[in-house]
């Protein structure tokens, strides 16, 4: 990518200088004036030298032999040294676009490695959660990215089809008289065993004996289990297929029971764990963490010992290299506990398990209503916004089919945008309205920007026009002082585990060729026009890549 040739060209001229250095660090310049690239390298060596930053950087820029890459290298401030692409970097960069098409933006950094991503983890007999949508929208992206970035990824979904839940769930269809098969009833049975459960002590009783059973695969439940089970699966396959994702491995709880059992018996012997009042425990407190409890005074293994078991036929199931976890943010310390226990018990495992947190959606009205009960659900939300696309889109000349189709792209789209442009762990404020503009900070709007360069390839394919890099213009445009940086934005959105890099971008991009569309005519038969198309097509690539890693569809038309 043209970072590493403008990161070499420096290397080797602070190297000329007589200076050494382990890494050199390049931002951009918030203001383009100022140059592609600045490093404040001559900073950070200026204490080891005892000269000034300034003059170090001067000896820098000195010492910089002519790069074809690189118009200008100058002395800025107390010491930063700001870096000119050339004009022909810039032109070759247009056509490395159109040549890479869909691989543009890709590379192969991590060719040969193996990444199992485990996201969304919805609950059978329980609603979908925002939590698993936030979980989903996040989990999706990093594995394109990393996919993106050359390693094998496969998706995995951990499922909690046995525990509390469940139980309730049972009890509170009966006291309904529901159809275990009718996903509405087992909604509405989760709602009734969560409230007597919180109200009554007498049904509190009765659900912790359905849980029992549901432990034991009881044939008092067995057939409502069976029936709730498969529907709750299958409900979640249509709403993966809205999401745009897909599952290679499933794991359940039931499944991780016996090995993490297992596992807690082999760390109870090798002192791991300890016994504490009739349960085992972990005592965090001796590795500045925090006693977490994997086998309850029942006998029940914890979700901690079943994340245990979890690892374990992860490992089993596929040679991992790295294993990612996403969930939401106040399991941090969970997770940390459960790492450290297993990091004793199989070491050559913990070193490949990272968690991604997400915070909390926080909705700007509480106007939005749930139709699964007591509880505004991601499924809810999902359906409201599927309902306000359809009207944004009812008055545009497309087939009822296309409107179909844009609708759905687009509330998935403002959706996921909304959770994607946050960093990590932070909490994000919902507003339906703003999330679904076409014009400004939104998913919609960078599918709109990707639709008119659409339509100009169209229009070109029409008039037989072909773009070309050949007879570029003189002066570089801001456009193509954007366009070149998306591979490195891939590489620092996947080493950091953040996406938000990525929908920054989208945006910077859709704002300038938006503007750039808007004060140019491209198709005007003047010597420049191949090379005006050439650009539209190049940001047509990076805009359907980047809406691709994102995990958001970009429609041809709207």
């Amino acid at each position: 990518m043209l970072r590493d040739t403008v990161r070499d060209a420096l290397q080797q001229a602070i190297v000329k200088a007589g200076y050494e250095t382990d890494e050199v660090m390049l931002e951009h310049p918030t203001d383009l004036a100022h140059g592609d690239f600045s490093t404040n390298v001559a900073l950070v060596l200026s204490k080891q030298a005892g000269k000034s930053p300034r003059e170090i950087a001067q000896d820098i820029v000195t010492a910089y032999d002519e790069h074809g890459a690189i118009q200008s290298v100058e002395v800025a401030g107390p010491g930063f040294i700001n870096i000119r692409v050339s004009r022909i970097a810039l032109r070759d960069t247009i056509r490395e676009v159109l040549e890479a098409g869909q691989q543009w933006g890709a590379h192969d950094a991590l060719k040969g490695k193996h990444v199992l991503v485990e996201h969304t983890q919805p609950n059978p007999f329980k609603p979908f959660h925002i939590g698993h949508l936030m979980s989903n929208t996040i989990g999706e992206s990093l594995s394109r990215l990393y996919e993106f970035s050359g390693a094998e990824v496969r998706r995995a979904n951990y499922q909690g089809d046995v525990g509390l839940h469940v139980a309730k769930c049972l009890w509170g269809l009966r006291k309904i008289d529901g159809d275990p098969a009718n996903i509405e009833h087992l909604a509405q049975g989760y709602v009734e065993g969560n409230r007597a459960y919180e109200d009554d002590e007498h049904a509190k009783e009765e659900i912790v004996q359905y849980n029992t059973f549901v432990y034991e695969h009881a044939p008092e439940i067995a057939e409502e289990y069976s029936k709730g089970r498969e529907v709750s699966l299958a409900h979640f396959e249509e709403l993966y297929v809205l999401l745009g994702t897909s599952f290679d491995y499933y794991f359940f709880e039931s499944e991780t029971q016996k090995p993490g059992r297992a596992m807690v018996k082999e760390g109870l012997t090798e002192g791991v764990f300890e016994e504490s009042e009739g349960a085992t425990v972990f005592k965090g407190e001796e590795h500045g963490l925090h006693t977490r409890v994997f086998m309850n005074k029942q006998g029940l293994p914890t979700y901690e010992a079943k994340e245990l078991g979890l690892a374990q036929l992860k490992a089993e199931k596929w040679d991992f290299d790295l294993s990612i976890t996403t969930t939401a943010v106040e399991q941090q310390e969970y997770f940390k506990v459960v790492f450290k226990a297993l990091s004793l018990l199989r070491p050559e495992l913990a070193g490949k398990m990272v968690h991604i947190s997400h915070g909390m959606m926080l909705l700007a009205s509480g106007k939005m209503s749930s139709r699964k009960g007591n509880v505004i659900t991601g499924e809810s939300i999902v359906e409201d916004m599927l309902e306000r696309a359809t009207e944004k889109v009812a008055e545009r000349d497309l087939t009822a089919e296309e409107k179909k189709d844009i609708s759905k792209a687009v509330a998935i789209a403002a959706l996921k945008y909304s959770i994607l442009k946050q960093k990590a762990g932070k909490n994000i404020t919902f507003d339906p309205e703003t999330s679904l503009s076409f014009d400004g900070d939104s998913g919609p709007y960078l599918q709109y920007a990707h639709t008119r360069a659409a339509s100009v390839l169209e229009k070109a394919k029409h008039e037989r026009a072909s773009p070309s890099t050949e007879l570029a213009p003189k002066e570089a445009t801001t456009l193509e002082r954007l366009l070149y940086r998306l591979p490195e934005v891939v590489e620092r959105a996947r080493s950091e585990n953040e996406p938000h890099h990525v929908t920054t971008y989208l945006v910077d991009i859709a704002s300038e060729w938006n503007r750039w569309y808007g004060d140019e005519k491209i198709l005007d038969g003047s010597l420049e026009a191949p090379y005006k198309l050439a650009l539209a097509e190049a940001v047509h690539h990076t805009l359907q890549n980047g809406l691709w890693l994102l995990g958001i569809q970009a429609p041809q038309r709207m």
